[in-house]
């Protein structure tokens, strides 16, 4: 847990406002697209968290990646084991499992390519360069089984 704290990118107060009004824009269905509202139970409090985040869907298959590194939500859903996505005033639960650090560069690249305006600032290197996989593997990935 202490790479945790190390890698996590906490977001200012504007973001998390921001944030709250972006994923009740989403929950209810005025922006769509790529988006979902992320619901997962907290490990402590037991109060649901819910944000917008981006899934990507890559070989068949969703993935959440935390831009921001090892975040609250990550540890959640390590905990719970599930979270559920919501968008449209409708809700799917999803069982989730963390990628070892060996099967995450495919999905951090896919992941960066397709969402580079949103999260680039969070990525250490442009996402151009190949050589990045070694340095952003330690990004928290969750797979839906």
């Amino acid at each position: 847990m202490v790479e945790d704290a190390a890698t996590y990118l906490r977001p200012s107060a504007f973001e998390c406002l921001m944030g709250r009004a972006f994923a009740f824009a989403v929950w209810i269905g005025l922006i769509r697209g790529h988006f979902y509202v992320l619901e997962v139970r907290g490990r402590k409090s037991g109060r649901t968290i819910a944000l917008p985040v981006d899934l990507l869907e890559f070989d068949g298959r969703r993935y959440l990646v935390c831009a921001r590194g090892a975040s609250n939500w990550v540890r959640n859903a390590r905990v719970a084991g599930e979270v559920v996505l919501a968008r449209a005033l409708r809700r799917r639960r999803y069982r989730v499992r963390e990628l070892p650090p060996s099967l995450r560069p495919p999905i951090l690249k896919a992941y960066l390519d397709r969402y580079a305006v949103e999260v680039q600032r969070f990525f250490p290197v442009r996402r151009d360069r190949r050589s990045r996989h070694s340095m952003i593997s330690r990004r928290a990935i969750l797979s839906s089984n």
